[in-house]
């Protein structure tokens, strides 16, 4: 740091150790159940203890670690059955914010959503697919903020601060690239949105947004099956509703391995 740089603050450090340590997990270079030890964590991210204890207790709150009694912190573990649940959320929030986008949603945001959809179209493979996954996380995001409900809001962006990156990152088989299945069935769900969008018609909005998202969620279900089969860890409990391997607790608990294109 130059002597003209500004102190960097107590605050601003443990922010950095907070930031640096969800991308390592969304970008699944943290993998689910792994733990993380604070002596070793302020070792290579050269600070003290106190930033790294802070930057754990705000990844807890955002759920993507969790505290183990006189065991220290680890990366979560999503079942079967939590990732049902996080996209049912999603399906009925983003489908509900989706609706009033329709009756507000402005020409600019229209315009700035076509063009996102054309540079994800414009995607080929696995090479481009954290850039991929941005612009669909920014796809959903002006979606969400034309909704201008303030609820939905803040509800949806904390959401979208862990999930769905870690989960499809997470699964080898959809962590350097899509489903296969959905490539185009995406490009045709986002016209659609588009198009209900466009043409003001809230409950198509509404309705494409969840069926768009419970694709999603069908397919990050179907490869954390493949996943668990090939790994050996299918659980002796088929406890999901849809007949997925059932988890053997809730989060922490289930897969040994928690959950792409697919992250919509």
């Amino acid at each position: 740091m130059s002597p003209e740089s500004p102190p960097v603050t107590h605050r601003q450090l443990h922010q950095q150790v907070a930031d640096r340590v969800r991308m390592d997990i969304l970008e699944g270079r943290l993998k689910p159940g792994e733990w993380l030890r604070q002596e070793r964590l302020a070792q290579e991210l050269g600070v003290s203890h106190m930033p790294v204890r802070e930057a754990l207790k705000q990844l807890a709150s955002q759920g993507l670690v969790e505290y183990v009694p006189y065991r220290g912190v680890r990366v979560v573990r999503l079942s079967a059955e939590d990732v049902e649940d996080l996209y049912e959320c999603r399906a009925f929030m983003e489908g509900l914010a989706a609706a009033h986008a329709a009756r507000h949603i402005t020409a600019e945001q229209l315009e700035e959503m076509e063009g996102l959809h054309r540079r994800m179209n414009e995607i080929v493979g696995s090479v481009g697919i954290k850039e991929y996954r941005e612009l669909n996380r920014r796809f959903h995001e002006i979606v969400i903020g034309a909704s201008r409900r303030s609820y939905l809001l803040r509800t949806l962006v904390q959401l979208w601060s862990a999930f769905p990156s870690m989960l499809w990152s997470n699964i080898a088989a959809t962590a350097f690239g899509s489903s296969p299945q959905r490539e185009e069935a995406d490009t045709v769900e986002h016209e659609a949105i588009i198009a209900a969008l466009r043409s003001r018609d809230s409950e198509a909005a509404r309705k494409i947004t969840r069926q768009h998202i419970e694709a999603a969620r069908d397919a990050l279900l179907a490869a954390l099956r493949q996943n668990e089969v090939e790994s050996g860890t299918v659980s002796a409990h088929a406890g999901s509703k849809r007949g997925m391997p059932g988890p053997s607790g809730g989060a922490g608990q289930g897969s040994q391995n928690a959950p792409t294109k697919e992250e919509r």
